[in-house]
């Protein structure tokens, strides 16, 4: 193995014997003169196919928090059955650097996804609070509850694996019918939704886990809609509207049926919508 270019002092670029690139980490491992071969005792550990956009926060990131990122990322590979970006021990790292300098300056960041990340990915958010536990024991500092959210998304954001054609093929059904949906609510309030805006983002998001419970059987917590009891008669144009879009659905989709949780948390969605996705 040949170190080509440095990273830092402990971090460098290589290419195996086969000519393949890869990053490359041990002590001293880009001192020196470069380019020069490696010995097998200098190499403490490889990660093949990193995104060359990490290279440059590797020099940004504490040690401590690098190694602990590094061995978090192996924890979560044993427990998921999928496969994951080399990347992931490097953008946790980073979110893990940002969120322990929050919490030491008392500063709280919102996770508007929590409730859906939670439901939709119960085993990524259980590692989630499983690695902020380790954050607090590990660096003696204690990370908001929202934390494990947020170190959720990044392994759900690392998640790799070609999709079969069933797969492909639902992801077409599914942006199809986000279209649908978000044509009826511009008609029925003659808006312009923008499709740039978090608003829309945050609905989007919405709807693609109300289409994956929609395919899968999964039920709606009753518990997670109890709050919003009564929001038909607040917004009844939402809740006319919503009542449309799920008769659009049951109607393109067989067997579907869009309960009445759905609805009462989809009124919510759409009020948001009308309200800050406008382009107007």
């Amino acid at each position: 193995m040949k170190a080509v270019r440095r990273i830092n002092n402990n971090v460098a670029v290589c290419r195996d014997n086969a000519g393949n690139e890869l990053l490359a980490m041990g002590k001293g491992i880009g001192f020196g003169q470069l380019p020069r071969e490696l010995t097998l005792a200098e190499v403490e550990r490889t990660f093949y196919n990193v995104d060359e956009r990490c290279f440059s926060a590797i020099n940004d990131l504490p040690q401590d928090v690098m190694e602990f990122s590094i061995s978090c990322a192996d924890y979560v590979r044993n427990e998921l059955p999928y496969e994951l970006s080399a990347n992931l021990a490097f953008t946790l790292a980073d979110h893990l650097s940002f969120a322990i300098d929050r919490a030491k300056k008392n500063m709280q960041v919102r996770m508007p996804l929590a409730y859906d990340v939670e439901q939709m990915y119960p085993a990524e958010y259980r590692l989630g609070k499983h690695i902020a536990r380790r954050v607090q024991k590990q660096f003696c500092v204690a990370l908001p509850n929202s934390e494990a959210t947020g170190i959720a998304l990044n392994i759900i954001n690392a998640r790799l694996g070609a999709a079969t054609e069933a797969e492909k093929e639902r992801e077409r059904q599914d942006d199809n019918m986000l279209e649908d949906v978000t044509e009826i609510i511009e008609d029925d309030f003659g808006i312009d939704i923008d499709r740039s805006s978090f608003a829309f983002s945050r609905y989007a998001t919405h709807m693609r886990y109300l289409f994956e419970r929609l395919h899968s059987g999964e039920v709606l917590d009753s518990s997670c809609v109890n709050g919003f009891r009564g929001i038909e008669e607040q917004y009844p144009r939402e809740a006319a509207c919503v009542a449309k879009i799920s008769q659009h659905i049951e109607g393109e989709w067989d067997g579907a049926v869009v309960s009445n949780d759905e609805r009462l948390y989809l009124v919510v969605h759409v009020s948001r919508l009308r309200i800050k996705g406008t382009g107007r």
